[in-house]
């Protein structure tokens, strides 16, 4: 497929120097096979172990233009990286996922095309519609994520079968209007994007995809996100 359109990748980093290298070849590898008009760009929060660096050779490696490197000094959050990558961002689309090879690139050309095919706002890979799905879990994770999807959807009714997902293709513009209308930190945050774009009225596709989970590294959910979690979606419920 070949489209009109630019499409920037904003991958926030935080310890993430062995998968960077494998996210960065299967995202240029789709848009080039596909013919799309892309730019990554590599939001890291100083991460310790050397992603930067791992960064600054795929920028070598694939070219300025391709790569974009905006890194951070500090640790400083989910929705301060889109903030921050978005700023930097030439694509009239904006892709937003994560950067521990979770979200497969392949994927992408399927978003664009149902985007282009609804003239959507906003297309978001779900785990809990179609033959969409998560490999690598273990009963306890796929329990948590389950009831904290569902309790969200009896609470919110956002009219879309993923709320926690954050693998997401955004128009621009759309993008920074939920950003600056967004108040919540964490993973709370992706949740709100959606109940946000309900209510500014921004239509939402859905495109079932297959979640896999981390190869390299430690998953960065635990006990303080999970009551983080709760404590904004009772927010999110009192407030929408």
């Amino acid at each position: 497929m070949a489209s009109k359109n630019k499409y920037s990748v904003l991958l926030p980093t935080y310890e993430e120097r062995e998968n960077l290298p494998l996210i960065v070849w299967l995202l240029v590898k789709s848009f080039t096979e596909a013919n799309i008009d892309y730019e990554i760009i590599v939001i890291d929060d100083n991460s310790p172990d050397g992603t930067l660096k791992v960064a600054e050779q795929l920028q070598k490696l694939y070219g300025e233009d391709r790569i974009l490197l905006r890194p951070r000094k500090a640790k400083l959050g989910l929705g301060t990286a889109y903030i921050h990558g978005i700023k930097h961002a030439t694509g009239n689309f904006v892709i937003i996922m994560d950067a521990d090879l979770s979200h497969h690139p392949k994927f992408i050309p399927e978003f664009i095309r149902k985007q282009e095919e609804g003239n959507f706002d906003i297309v978001s890979g779900t785990r809990y519609a179609g033959d969409g799905g998560v490999c690598g879990w273990d009963l306890k994770r796929k329990v948590i994520s389950r009831g904290a999807n569902f309790v969200a959807q009896i609470l919110l009714r956002p009219g879309a079968s993923d709320l926690t997902g954050s693998f997401r293709l955004y128009r621009k513009d759309v993008l920074q209007k939920l950003i600056n209308a967004c108040v919540s930190k964490g993973y709370v945050f992706q949740m709100e994007m959606i109940v946000r774009a309900r209510q500014m009225n921004y239509s939402v596709g859905e495109v079932p995809i297959t979640f896999v989970d981390r190869l390299y590294g430690e998953s960065k959910l635990g006990g303080n996100e999970i009551v983080a979690y709760l404590k904004g979606l009772l927010t999110l419920f009192a407030t929408t």
